[in-house]
């Protein structure tokens, strides 16, 4: 599939990803997510079924697979 950002002639490539997201006010990594990503410019795409998946997965999980240190910018 072509990317879909104008002027990039890049192809996308199914992959895996690390997806970050903030949710709740935390910050979630969420490891494996499959993505379609472009191998010139690296835009990401997700599915509508990963996207329904990671909310799911969000909405629902007790406690994380591992716990990762956070450093702040400043």
């Amino acid at each position: 599939m072509k990317c879909s950002i104008k002027d990039c002639s890049g192809e996308c490539e199914t992959s895996e990803i690390t997806h970050t997201v903030r949710y709740h006010g935390q910050v979630v990594v969420i490891d494996h997510v499959p993505a379609e990503v472009c191998s010139v410019c690296g835009d990401v795409l997700l599915s509508p079924e990963t996207v329904r998946h990671i909310e799911q997965l969000l909405s629902t999980a007790d406690r994380p697979a591992r716990e990762v240190p956070l450093y702040e910018y400043a």
